[in-house]
């Protein structure tokens, strides 16, 4: 029996696992570590009683709280282990959750040692960095207990019993020691963590959550917080929401999920066939329709992945996080990941070109985020970054090596959270009637607006009502346009909903501004970004978020230019969906849509990488048979020289909406010119029914 204080992780233990018997069933994997565990949760029992810390009054709190969280954690692996976790009531996961997630939510989290700023104010901040990042991540592996997997938190404790035992001798400890052992620990297990990574991504080795989904009783809500990942009312609200849906409807749901998937091997000539593997990833609460897909995949010979995620977990609190590595990170380590990595992937390489790539189910509508930004969080150094950047391109290289990109394909649809409002249901309703939208109109309407364009030298684009805009994209030239077309006809299969047009511009000679009154990217908060273009790089960046510009430029290259110095523009498209961009309007949530919407309701431009990145030399086809000949730029060409200096690693698409759209004008090589938008409404022969929901939009508003 393992020794403990009597105040909260006594109260969570009984009474969410009290009665519950233990098998003493340990898996394979956890064999070498019950030795270990057996002792460090010893020590770790003796610091969790009330009065036995040794170390500085300033640190007690700490380490005593942190004490008993572990061993918390520890209990819920040893109930994975033992089944006594599959039995557990509503009410004690709803305990277990709010001990294991309480202070890191925005309620608690201002005094929360996983809080940098906190944390530092209580224990000086070179201490305090070191302590929060320890903090966050026990909360990061309180899943991986769930699954009965001991590796992470008998590695994690004994790292944390190191520590203390430096704290207890305080007159002798320096920040420099500290931070050799962490090095030490990242070093020496380096192996453990990016194997375990890997073999997640391309393996069904770990079928925890697939056996949750497909065997749990999907209508007593207790299986939620089997995740042992955050519960909050989103995740509730889904759940119970999903569950009023007959059977009928969310197969229906599933089906153009899954079917979404199938299309994009097809229409890119790339055979399924070949293929074992789809990862699904899902936000927790949509269960019933992942249970379909999986078996919609099964139909298509695919087993399935599962990789589910929190839709509640504090946002300042993961991004408070983001740069922790700063703390260890330099090139030896970089170089020592990348190996492991080889190995890993060339241990796999049989395995691997089975992964068909990913199947996701987004979500939209949680409160927007605008993060503040904390100076007790760790920062990365600018070594750091392009160690980053470096690391980024060759882990990319090597997931392309073994799982090639001429080969995968993937797929994403996304739904609104309750948290988007009141009108929570009929913003559901209508997402899904604009998930299913005429497959057929659009692409016949978006071949009209292509055939246009295909005739372009150029195309200029301009901002109305405030908006900045005046760019110039230039337009891959056509050797025999009968045959060849710039522009993809994008409908409803990897990139669900409909509709867009999009091209991979020609760099040189793409000039101007890019303006955006407001953006959300990756979740983000943007106010008046601006992106300046010459030749097509980003010469000048700016927004209006913070007081200070220098706050500001920071915010763009950590989160739009992810720390390199600039990036090409990789695409420019026209969305077309305007049923979704009136949808946003109707219900005020144009600030909530996701990427995957947001792009579709008005031309949009990423920075970053093109849309065929490792699959430019697979050609791909129209619907009307013309091969897609605008997939390189005068960066990604650079792979058959050199492939580290082709590609980014990134890609952030930025959508003008159809309000500050002014024009979008072809300009042809012989100066002449044919407008395709004209004040936010589509003006190409053919297309008037683009504009029919935008106009019955504005005789609403003038009613």
């Amino acid at each position: 029996m393992i020794k403990g204080s009597k105040g909260i992780i006594d109260v969570c233990l009984s009474e969410v696992f009290g009665g519950m018997s233990y098998k003493e069933l340990f898996r394979k994997n956890n064999e070498q570590y019950t030795e270990r565990i057996a002792l460090v949760m010893e020590r770790i029992g003796d610091i969790a009683v009330d009065g036995a810390i040794t170390v500085p009054e300033a640190y007690r709190v700490y380490f005593e709280q942190m004490a008993k969280y572990i061993l918390l954690e520890y209990r819920v692996a040893e109930e994975a282990i033992s089944g006594g976790f599959s039995t557990m009531t509503v009410t004690q996961g709803e305990q277990l959750n709010q001990c294991l997630y309480d202070d890191v939510q925005e309620a608690g989290y201002e005094k929360s040692f996983a809080n940098p700023a906190y944390a530092c104010s209580c224990m000086g901040t070179e201490y305090g960095q070191i302590l929060s990042m320890l903090d966050a991540k026990f909360h990061s592996i309180a899943p991986y207990c769930a699954e009965g997997n001991l590796t992470y938190i008998c590695l994690y404790a004994e790292l944390f019993v190191e520590l203390y035992n430096c704290f207890e001798d305080i007159d002798n400890l320096s920040v420099k020691e500290l931070k050799s052992i962490i090095y030490s620990f990242m070093h020496d297990y380096t192996e453990v963590f990016n194997q375990d990574a890997i073999e997640r991504l391309v393996t069904t080795r770990d079928d925890y959550y697939k056996e949750l989904v497909m065997q749990a009783d999907l209508s007593d809500a207790s299986y939620l917080f089997r995740y042992a990942m955050c519960i909050g009312s989103d995740e509730m609200k889904s759940y119970a929401f999903l569950n009023t849906f007959s059977d009928e409807q969310v197969q229906a749901m599933a089906d153009t999920f899954t079917e979404g998937y199938r299309i994009g091997f097809a229409t890119t000539g790339k055979d399924i066939t070949k293929k074992s593997i789809a990862e699904i990833r899902y936000p927790i609460g949509f269960e019933r329709m992942v249970r379909y897909a999986v078996n919609n995949f099964k139909k298509m010979g695919l087993d399935s992945i599962l990789r589910p995620f929190s839709i509640s977990l504090n946002k300042q609190y993961t991004y408070d996080h983001r740069e922790d590595r700063g703390l260890w990170l330099d090139k030896a380590l970089i170089e020592r990941g990348l190996e492991v990595e080889r190995s890993v992937w060339e241990k796999l390489k049989a395995q691997a070109p089975a992964y068909g790539g990913p199947a996701v189910i987004d979500i939209f509508g949680t409160k927007p985020f605008s993060p503040e930004q904390k100076d007790a969080c760790v920062k990365f150094t600018e070594k750091q970054q392009k160690l980053l950047v470096y690391q980024r391109s060759e882990s990319s290289q090597l997931i392309n090596k073994y799982i090639r990109g001429e080969e995968r394909s993937f797929t994403i649809i996304a739904y609104p959270v309750p948290s988007i409002g009141e009108q929570f249901e009929e913003i559901f309703a209508e997402t899904v009637k604009i998930n299913t939208l005429d497959y057929a109109l659009y692409r016949d309407m978006q071949q009209k607006i292509i055939d246009v364009l295909d005739t372009a030298d150029m195309v200029h684009i301009q901002g109305t009502n405030g908006n900045r805009t005046d760019l110039y994209v230039k337009i891959y030239p056509l050797s025999d346009p009968a045959k060849e077309t710039a522009f993809e006809n994008c409908v409803a299969d990897v990139n669900i909903p409909v509709g867009e047009v999009f091209t991979s511009p020609v760099l040189t000679g793409t000039n101007g501004k890019l303006h955006v009154s407001q953006v959300y990217l990756n979740e983000l908060n943007y106010e008046n970004l601006e992106l300046d273009f010459v030749d097509g790089k980003i010469v000048s960046y700016t927004c209006t978020n913070f007081e200070e510009e220098a706050e500001n430029k920071k915010y763009i290259e950590d989160n739009v230019l992810y720390h390199h110095k600039t990036l090409p523009m990789g695409e420019f498209a026209i969305g077309t969906n305007t049923t979704a961009y009136v949808m946003a309007r109707k219900y005020g949530i144009a600030d909530k849509l996701p990427i995957l919407i947001a792009e579709k309701t008005g031309p949009h431009f990423a920075v970053g990488d093109t849309c065929y990145t490792y699959d430019e030399d697979n050609m791909t086809y129209n619907p009307d048979g013309k091969a897609i000949v605008a997939r390189d730029n005068e960066i990604s060409m650079l792979r058959k020289e050199d492939i580290s200096k082709a590609y980014f690693n990134c890609h952030t698409d930025i959508t003008i909406p159809y309000d500050e759209l002014g024009k979008i004008t072809v300009i042809r090589k012989d100066k002449t010119t044919e407008d395709i938008i004209v004040n936010g409404r589509f003006v190409v022969p053919g297309t008037e029914k683009l504009n029919e929901p935008l106009d019955a939009l504005d005789a609403q508003r003038n009613q």
